[in-house]
């Protein structure tokens, strides 16, 4: 019998999307050993794209709390069926899994899905996705389903041109940039050359053993760690946890705390952010172990 693989995800800007299908791409060309079905996340109430600027920063508290909102049921072909392996495309909100993965992860259908089912997280983002991945990974616990194998495909630019371009991909619609800035997200040779990924996993799901996945995953380019922004994504929960809490038990003036919220973010990235990397470069002798550790820590699982 052909072995069954569920590539399950939501995308807002249709580049998850692409990326997951085409990680997919060597098992539908393998039609007598596989076979593929996907299903989409759908929310009762979507969010619109592109977002509107004081739309995305108020949806800030909600999505850190991991506080889920309705979606529709899955089809019934994709709750009926065991998987062999489930390729989970997710996208990252504010340091988090985002509303949507958290709606569905939450679920009662989630379970159904993913218990006992070997599962490869993808992910698409602007560059910090480290420690949202390990909020996920607590979720996939709880569910009981086996991570083996994680892709975290990011913007290769470096962190200040890459904030230019995101914030306007997210409030006009335009991946493509204007001159002299490149593209938002992704990079769209990486995004049409994520099929290496399928083929690498494929040897894997063959012989139904992940011993070694994820270092030749790795190997291939499919996970880039920054040790620089594990610090500022660390630093960034922190404060996420308190600008969250304030905004959640104050809701007569939510507006005005997301505001301040907005200003922080503005201020961590153009002014405190430079400050610690510089302050993050100087030490680096002094942390070299830990910080090494920290990277071969989120290569893995």
């Amino acid at each position: 019998m052909p072995k069954k693989i569920l590539v399950l995800y939501y995308s807002q800007t249709g580049q998850l999307k692409d990326i997951v299908k085409n990680i997919a791409k060597p098992f539908e060309q393998l039609k007598d050993s596989y076979t593929v079905t996907y299903y989409e996340i759908k929310m009762e109430k979507d969010f619109a794209f592109p977002w509107q600027s004081e739309v995305f920063y108020d949806t800030f508290p909600e999505t850190y709390r991991q506080i889920p909102r309705a979606i529709l049921p899955p089809p019934e072909e994709v709750l009926n069926q065991k998987f062999d392996l489930i390729l989970f495309g997710y996208q990252v909100w504010f340091l988090t899994p985002s509303i949507p993965i958290i709606s569905f992860l939450k679920s009662a259908y989630a379970a159904q899905i993913m218990a006992n089912t070997p599962v490869i997280t993808v992910s698409a983002t602007r560059n910090m996705w480290m420690l949202s991945q390990e909020k996920l990974k607590i979720h996939l616990q709880r569910l009981q389903a086996k991570l083996v194998g994680n892709i975290a495909l990011v913007d290769r630019h470096d962190n200040y041109t890459s904030v230019i371009t995101i914030l306007n991909w997210m409030q006009t619609g335009n991946k493509e940039q204007k001159k002299p800035f490149p593209n938002a997200g992704v990079s769209d040779v990486e995004i049409a050359t994520a099929d290496k990924y399928g083929t690498i996993i494929e040897k894997y799901v063959s012989q139904d053993n992940y011993n070694g996945l994820q270092n030749e995953l790795v190997k291939n380019g499919a996970v880039e760690i920054r040790p620089f922004l594990i610090k500022v994504e660390t630093v960034g929960n922190k404060l996420f946890t308190v600008f969250s809490g304030i905004i959640l038990k104050k809701p007569e003036k939510r507006k005005f705390w997301v505001g301040v919220y907005k200003f922080y973010l503005m201020a961590a990235i153009w002014v405190i952010s430079p400050i610690v990397l510089i302050i993050y470069n100087i030490t680096t002798p002094i942390f070299w172990w830990k910080r090494k550790k920290q990277i071969k820590y989120y290569q893995g699982l």
